[in-house]
């Protein structure tokens, strides 16, 4: 690597370093999070506005929130795996955490879709109190928590909501 590709490559770390510190969540990642909503949200209106479907809608929405629950546990894998100032207990604890969601989501799966969909919700709420443990001792971005709280609700709301319509 020559010495500007170097340069370019160190200025691009720090950047990308002054945004993880700042409060303000990077652009991009605020846009990919927000864009893994839609298909909560979409589904939740196709079962409000299509009832003779909604239990098709429903079950895709578990379906989705199993996959999406089963994404937030494995990032503290990746968070036990990459942060190094951590006990090794807290480190196991983070990668015992990490399969528990994917877990649940594949009992979710196995449940009728109400009680599916109450368990996701459920998992989502018990993730972002894991979520608050990781972001206590990983010193993770200040922006982290609250973007993880803004998703997990609005998650755990689209599920809950989705499979109501399809009961009424």
């Amino acid at each position: 690597m020559n010495k500007l590709a170097l340069k370019a490559a160190v200025a691009d770390e720090l950047e990308w370093a002054r945004q993880m510190s700042r409060g303000r969540t990077p652009r991009l990642v605020a846009c990919l999070a927000y864009a893994g909503l839609i298909p909560f949200l979409a589904l939740l209106a196709a079962s409000w506005l299509d009832t003779p479907r909604s239990g098709v809608w429903q079950q895709l929405s578990v379906q989705y929130g199993a996959v999406i629950l089963s994404f937030v546990g494995a990032l503290h894998w990746g968070f036990a795996m990459s942060v190094q100032f951590v006990s090794d207990r807290k480190r196991n604890v983070c990668f015992a955490w990490s399969v528990i969601p994917a877990l649940l989501a594949w009992l979710a799966l196995a449940l009728d879709p109400l009680a599916g969909s109450a368990l996701l919700a459920t998992g989502f709420g018990v993730h972002y109190f894991q979520d608050w443990r990781l972001f206590r001792h990983a010193g993770l971005p200040i922006w982290y928590l609250p973007l993880r709280l803004q998703l997990s609700v609005v998650a755990a709301a689209s599920l809950l909501a989705t499979s109501f319509a399809s009961q009424a």
